[in-house]
């Protein structure tokens, strides 16, 4: 799906074509977003805005902010995703369709847990109501984009190989793992699923990269810290070598 196997996870309204542009030194891809969608997603993302000391990206019209965020990454080495947000799979559909022209990865969020965004339907409670995140994969799927599913672990009441199997059987190419303090469970879902599997959280040196690397993991993610060079060349260095001594290409 991307070499190197190191991707720099979206940060919500930080994510963008620049920001990317400056870890693709040392990473094979790059999520931005996410970006809400529909208006049940984008009226969360301008409460949080509006209520707390976050930032959002609400462009006037997300599926051309997409595109002209995709374009500016065209010539760029790496490859570029989009994290998304939507309770509907028509916008799902549209930003994937435009994603499949740049040869980009579009990620729906199954992942985030801001009260305002779960409230609308969206983020994690699509985990615990897989019949409402599965019309969202086969819409991105049916647009002919690569498709990820960003998913995070210790939910209460979530089956997550299951909700794995699922997305899979609707098409989902990857699964972007959210371990949380749950690492072992990137093993389970390694051995349920054929999607390529990145794993997420606490990825900072050779021995976080070791850890889900063994568990299974095709490729390991770096969220907050994206923006930090000596990380980045450092997780890189790591992937790279566990990669070499599993007699795998790190080219």
């Amino acid at each position: 799906m991307f070499e190197p196997r190191l991707a720099l996870a979206s940060l919500s309204g930080e994510a963008d074509a620049e920001w990317a542009k400056q870890g693709a030194e040392w990473a094979g891809a790059a999520f931005l977003g996410g970006v809400s969608l529909d208006e049940p997603t984008r009226a969360a993302a301008r409460g949080i805005v509006a209520d707390r000391d976050r930032s959002e990206f609400l462009p006037a019209d997300p599926v051309a902010f997409v595109d002209r965020q995709l374009s500016a990454l065209s010539g760029v080495d790496v490859r570029p995703g989009i994290n998304v947000r939507s309770t509907t799979a028509a916008p799902v559909r549209e930003v994937a369709a435009v994603a499949a022209e740049h040869d980009a990865i579009v990620e729906i969020n199954a992942h985030c847990r801001q009260a305002e965004l779960c409230a609308a339907g969206a983020g994690e409670t699509l985990l615990r109501n897989p019949d409402r995140l599965v019309p969202l994969v086969e819409a991105a799927a049916s647009a002919g984009a690569d498709v990820s599913v960003k998913v995070r672990t210790e939910h209460a009441g979530v089956d997550l190989v299951d909700v794995a199997g699922r997305v899979e059987a609707a098409g989902a190419d990857a699964l972007h793992v959210d371990a949380m303090d749950s690492e072992s469970v990137v093993a389970d879902l390694a051995a349920a699923t054929d999607c390529f599997l990145i794993a997420n959280n606490g990825v900072r040196d050779e021995a976080s990269v070791r850890e889900y690397l063994d568990f299974g993991a095709d490729a390991v993610s770096v969220g907050r810290p994206s923006d930090d060079p000596a990380v980045l060349e450092r997780v890189a260095d790591a992937v790279a070598a566990s990669r070499r001594q599993k007699g795998q290409s790190a080219d």
